[in-house]
């Protein structure tokens, strides 16, 4: 039987670590039969996903800091050096101050906001206009989001203004991408328990809600939302753009 990402490249930013969503997706698409590549924030960064790059079997990693426009115009001009025509694109990368997590929203600094939106969603736009050219025969990009987005979860605070603001641009970049027959998609993960998760007071008590409530009466795994991202990136899911598919044992539909 054939794979469902035969013969297409597939590039994920943010695999940081072997429990991250990033790192499930990658595997994910290298079961299907995708050629993976792979990026590092910097020097520091490197070795950790060489390893994992490895773990994986990546073809090749290219250096990529979202926050420097240069780092990002280089990656796409070393793709297209290389000869490397994208089919897939996974933008997992969002950051926020633990101390812009840790008080009331309204103490948001003016720096924390905006480094939260430059990294969580402003990177989205920066990344999709470098790499769209290189997609030639159109293609899927994709990034990851959560509830927080659309509803007031506690302590997730300008995490979920960021996040708001990423889906709003999934739809722009959808409508002005389609034409180049790329889609642009937004996976609505459950809560999962990440090394990012960690950084979210109190995260232990939102597991247990979801688990409590959600139709499914359990916790998304890890691997449902990878077998999406697989979906998304593949002839299956050739008719989805601008949407927020959301993975979440079904605790979205539920009034609390």
């Amino acid at each position: 039987m054939s794979k469902l990402l035969e013969g297409k490249t597939a590039i994920v930013l943010g695999v940081w670590n072997q429990w991250s969503i990033a790192y499930a997706i990658a595997q994910a698409f290298v079961r299907e039969g995708a050629t993976l590549l792979l990026t590092y924030q910097n020097e520091r960064a490197k070795p950790t996903v060489e390893e994992l790059g490895q773990q994986l079997g990546a073809t090749a990693l290219f250096p990529c800091d979202v926050q420097a426009q240069p780092d990002i115009d280089s990656l796409a001009a070393a793709l297209q050096s290389a000869g490397r025509k994208i089919d897939v694109v996974v933008h997992s990368i969002a950051f926020a101050n633990r101390e812009d997590l840790g008080q009331p929203f309204v103490n948001t600094s003016r720096a924390g906001f905006q480094l939260a939106m430059d990294v969580s969603a402003f990177s989205l736009v920066a990344v999709s206009k470098a790499l769209a050219p290189l997609m030639a025969d159109g293609g899927s990009i994709m990034t990851l989001t959560y509830l927080g987005s659309t509803r007031v979860v506690t302590n997730y605070n300008v995490m979920g203004v960021a996040k708001a603001a990423l889906e709003a641009s999934v739809r722009y970049l959808a409508s002005e991408l389609g034409a180049q027959k790329i889609r642009v998609n937004a996976i609505s993960a459950g809560p999962i328990k990440t090394i990012s998760a960690r950084g979210i007071k109190d995260f232990s008590k939102v597991l247990d809600m979801v688990a409590q409530h959600a139709p499914l009466r359990r916790n998304t795994d890890i691997h449902e939302v990878a077998d999406t991202a697989v979906f998304l990136g593949s002839h299956l899911g050739r008719g989805v753009t601008g949407n927020t598919i959301y993975v979440d044992a079904g605790f979205q539909i539920m009034a609390l």
